[in-house]
Formats: structure tokens, C-alpha cells, sequence
């Protein structure tokens, strides 16, 4: 069933591309074209010179997989929506430039032209709002690297281009977009208002725009509304990229971009392990190690590191060189929950910078395994009868959800408790599950408890099932007669794992925490029956020798 806003706005979506695919609109973007850029934010971002390589032989790079360029075809038959993306947004120019070469950069500005060529006007898919953003704020920012020695025709034809996309941007906004798609907007509109001159009311309505994007999006605790680290980053690289901007061209920081900048760098900070991974929860892989040190060097961020966030739903606990990180929170809101995973209470469990329990992860590319490690199975925490904790709908947002997911926190002597439970499955069986982690004094005793409880009478026995996925360089096997396991990490330390209630297995697993080849793993797996109105498993992991 589509929701009556989601038709409202598809209605206005198609009657706004119906409109702007004329003759007459076309005409109307047009006016006086500056003949240069008065000011270029200044570009940070690494670039990958591998993938540089691959574009200078014809070929688009991304996560490990390659798509050919056919005489550059800017819509190749089957190219996903996120290969669009890519190819649209022109972030690869910074993979050219990372090469360093004259050959990049003439490369990088024949791929600019043909893309000229190709799109004199308005296009439904390559002038859509978020892209465009995207696409102008690398065609400034790069602009020294791929059009300031081109030659006249080039970059008369360039900025009749910009000017033509920025006023169709500016017109569009604030529309349907919401989001990172919307940030990527407003940094598209900000970049052209300082960038073109006359422009500057450009400027004025992005930085309005982004006011009233950073109260929605960004919550008190600086992490992002979507609850994922990934577009955590994504949405602080376009707060960066902005204030940058604004100091470049001599321009007053509001206040309030300044304080943002700072949660959301601590809030990031929360999200990166000992060994600088993100943690994969709702929608993220690892991330770029370069990249993800020039955002934080870039945010010149200050302040201790944080326990937890308590508006995004999350916590750590951290004693000697163990790291636990847990999910506290219910899935985000309609407009935000796209990439949301169903697993309130999954966890995260480190020692130093070797993961031990991971969640499975997700792929950048392939929507089929994108929408299967969305499920609670995919994360370390316990379902029912294999259903999931919230019901991901086809259209990708969430029907029967959460809604409370509550969690307390004790510390005492040197050691942690964490008391955390979810209603998902109450709309289904009446039961809420209710999990509580131990952690000793120096980190080497982790202890475990589920508690399933029904306040309705239980109709019927269910199913319980208690995943832990094992990161691909930890070594298992079950020992006591399948009591028990033994976990050896890369570094050489042992690991016991015990339960008690239900039966424990050794199952294959996949690990998808970067690129877009799923790595073998294995995972504990507990199972269990409810069938009465109460249930407990219990479980600990020691480390060998402590």
C-alpha cells in the first residue's frame, strides 16, 4: 500500500518533470553565462589512483567492480542506479587527479565534454536534484585540476552549463528531496553562489536551506538521523565542504554550522574502532581509512572520546582493550529509513583493533544483498520463528517496527552493565525481549543474558534463534562436544565461548564490511523453544589465560 504523502509527492514529481521537459523551460534557464569562476572552494578529498587507472584505460571503478565505458555512453544498458550515480556525480575526478598526470587530466576533460554534449538541457535521471548537487560542487571544486588550462570553448561551454544546472537547482529546491540527497544539494547551490558572479543569492538560499536541513537532520547528539555511520560521514563531509567554502571566499561562518560540525565529529569518532573501521550497522561498510582520517583531521575536533548517543540509539562499553558497542535505538522515521536495518540490540564486539562479533555488513552495489543483510539474521542479536524484528516492506521502508527500544546503563567497580530491551515482536507473538550485557574490569569477561517475556499467553511454541557472526580473521571450532567453542584471534589470544539454554552450532556466515566481495566467516548460532510465557539463555565469552 503506498502512503498518502508518498503518492502526493510522486504526483508533484511527475507533474514537475512534466513541466520542466520542454522547449520553454529549457529556454528559460538560459541568461547571461559568467565567463570564469570568481572563487573555487578549496578540495581535500583523496582520490584513488587505482581507479584513476581504470578510467584512463575506459572503464568506471567503484568497490572492486569495473563497468566499461562504450564510447561514453553516460546510460549503459543495466547500469544500476548507484553506477549512475557515480558516473553522474563525477566524484572520480578526483581519481585522476590523484594520478597526477597529464594524461588524467586531458581524460578527465574529454569525459567532462562528452558529458556536455550529451545533456545541452534539462534530463529526468541526470538533472536530478541530489545528483546535480553533487555534480556541480566537483565540477568547482575540480575545476583547477581538469578546466583551468582548457581552452576557450571548453570553458565557455563549462559555465553556461553550470549556470544553466544551478538555476534549475535553484528552482527545485527544497521540493520532494530529503536526506543526504538533500545536502548534496545545498552544497551544489552554495558552491555555484560562490562560485558565479552575481550569484551570491544562491548562497544566501542554500545556507537557509541548510539550517532548516541540519534541524531535521542532525540530532542532538551529532549523529544522523538515518542512524548510519556511513551517511554520517557522508553528510559531515558536505557540512566541511561548505564551511570551507564559506572561509575561502571571505564569508562569515554561522555559529551554528560550527557547533554541528562538532558533534557530528564526535559522533563519527563514537562509530570508528582502535584499528579506524567504521562499525557496520544500518547501511555501513568500513569506509576509506584516508578518507575517514581527513574528515576527522579536517573537522579539528576536540573533546574526550563519547559512551554513547543517546538520541541516534546507540552505546559503547570500553574497559582495558575491549570494545562493545550496541544498538539502542528503533528504526528512523518513514523519510529516513531506507537503509535502516531490522536489529535493535545488535552488537559489535572488539579487542584492540581486531573485531571478533561483527555484523554481516552490506553491498555497495547490488540491491538484492543490500535488502538480505538488512535482516535481523545478518546481526548479533536473537530472533523469533526467523521472522524479523521490524518488517522491511518492499518498497524498502519499514511497516511493523519497533516501538520502544529502551536501555540503561550501570558502572560500577571498574565494570559495566547494560540493560537494553525491544517491543518488535509484540505486534506479532505478545513478546518482548529484554538483553543484558556484562562486561568485567579489565574487559576479558563478557556475560550475556536474553530474556523473552509474554504478557499476553503464549499461543503457541516459538522458534528462538541467537546469532554471532565472526569476523573472517577469527579462527572457531566447537569443543566439549559442541558445548562449547574456542575462538583464536589474528593476534594470537584465545577466547571460550559458553551458553546455557538452547543448543549451540557452527553455521557459515558472510562478511561484506568492504568492497563488493562477500568474504566466508562462520557464526555461533544458539537455538532454542519458547514455550511458555517466559524464556532465558544465558552466554559469556572469557579470554583464555586472563
Amino acid at each position: 500500500m503506498i502512503r498518502s504523502g508518498s503518492l502526493i509527492r510522486t504526483l508533484r514529481t511527475r507533474a514537475g518533470q512534466i513541466a520542466c521537459n520542454s522547449l520553454i523551460y529549457n529556454w528559460s534557464l538560459g541568461g547571461h553565462a559568467p565567463d570564469r569562476l570568481i572563487a573555487v572552494p578549496p578540495d581535500a578529498w583523496p582520490g584513488q589512483k587505482d581507479r584513476g587507472r581504470w578510467l584512463c584505460g575506459g572503464a568506471f571503478a567503484m568497490d572492486g567492480e569495473t563497468l566499461p565505458m562504450t564510447r561514453l555512453c553516460w546510460e549503459p544498458q543495466g547500469a544500476s542506479p548507484d553506477w549512475l550515480r557515480h558516473m553522474h556525480g563525477f566524484e572520480w575526478l578526483r581519481d585522476l587527479r590523484a594520478l597526477g598526470i597529464d594524461t588524467a587530466r586531458l581524460q578527465a576533460r574529454v569525459m567532462v565534454a562528452s558529458w556536455l554534449r550529451h545533456y545541452p538541457g534539462w534530463d529526468a535521471k541526470a538533472w536530478e536534484p541530489g545528483l546535480l548537487g553533487l555534480r556541480i560542487a566537483n565540477w568547482i571544486a575540480l575545476y583547477p585540476f581538469y578546466g583551468e588550462s582548457a581552452d576557450q570553448e571548453f570553458q565557455d561551454t563549462l559555465m553556461c552549463s553550470l549556470a544553466r544546472q544551478a538555476k534549475h537547482l535553484a528552482r527545485a529546491l527544497p521540493g520532494p528531496l530529503h536526506g543526504v540527497p538533500m545536502l548534496h544539494a545545498v552544497r551544489g547551490l552554495a558552491y555555484a553562489g560562490l562560485s558565479l558572479e552575481g550569484r551570491e543569492y544562491w548562497l544566501e538560499q542554500a545556507l537557509d536551506a541548510l539550517e532548516e536541513q541540519t534541524a531535521k537532520q542532525i540530532l542532538p547528539d551529532g549523529g544522523h538521523v538515518s542512524r548510519s555511520p556511513a551517511l554520517l560521514a557522508e553528510a559531515l563531509r558536505v557540512f566541511l565542504d561548505i564551511r570551507n567554502g564559506l572561509r575561502g571566499g571571505q564569508y562569515p561562518v554561522p555559529e551554528q554550522l560550527e557547533h554541528s560540525i562538532d558533534r557530528m565529529a564526535q559522533a563519527l569518532r563514537f562509530f570508528r574502532g582502535n584499528d579506524k573501521k567504521l562499525a557496520l550497522f544500518n547501511g555501513a561498510q568500513e569506509g576509506d581509512d584516508a578518507l575517514m582520517d581527513v574528515i576527522m583531521l579536517q573537522s579539528s575536533m576536540k573533546g574526550r572520546s563519547l559512551r554513547g548517543l543517546p538520541q541516534s540509539g546507540y552505546e559503547r562499553l570500553t574497559l582495558g582493550r575491549t570494545s562493545l558497542t550496541v544498538d539502542t535505538g528503533a528504526p528512523p522515521a518513514h523519510d529516513f529509513d531506507g537503509n535502516a536495518h531490522a536489529a535493535p540490540l545488535a552488537f559489535e564486539l572488539a579487542y584492540g583493533k581486531e573485531k571478533i562479533f561483527t555484523s554481516c555488513g552490506t553491498h555497495p552495489l547490488d540491491a538484492d544483498w543490500r535488502a538480505m543483510l538488512r535482516g535481523t539474521a545478518a546481526h548479533n542479536t536473537l530472533s523469533l520463528d526467523h521472522r524479523n524484528i521490524g518488517e522491511i516492506r518492499d518498497d524498502g521502508h519499514f511497516g511493523r517496527r519497533p516501538r520502544s527500544v529502551t536501555s540503561a546503563r550501570e558502572e560500577q567497580d571498574g565494570a559495566c552493565l547494560l540493560d537494553a530491551s525491544h517491543d518488535g515482536y509484540v505486534p506479532l507473538n505478545g513478546i518482548t525481549h529484554r538483553r543484558r550485557f556484562f562486561l568485567s574490569e579489565q574487559g576479558h569477561d563478557l556475560r550475556g543474558e536474553e530474556n523473552l517475556s509474554c504478557t499476553v499467553g503464549l499461543s503457541k511454541p516459538v522458534d528462538v534463534i541467537l546469532r554471532f557472526h565472526l569476523h573472517p580473521r577469527v579462527q572457531v571450532s566447537l569443543i566439549r562436544d559442541d558445548k562449547e567453542a574456542l575462538l583464536r584471534l589474528p593476534g594470537g589470544s584465545g577466547w571460550r565461548f559458553f551458553h546455557s539454554g538452547g543448543t549451540l552450532t557452527l553455521d557459515n556466515s558472510v562478511y561484506l564490511g568492504e568492497g563488493c566481495r562477500p568474504r566466508k566467516t562462520k557464526q555461533l548460532v544458539i537455538l532454542g523453544k519458547m514455550d511458555s510465557d517466559q524464556a532465558k539463555i544465558k552466554w559469556a565469552l572469557q579470554r583464555e589465560g586472563a
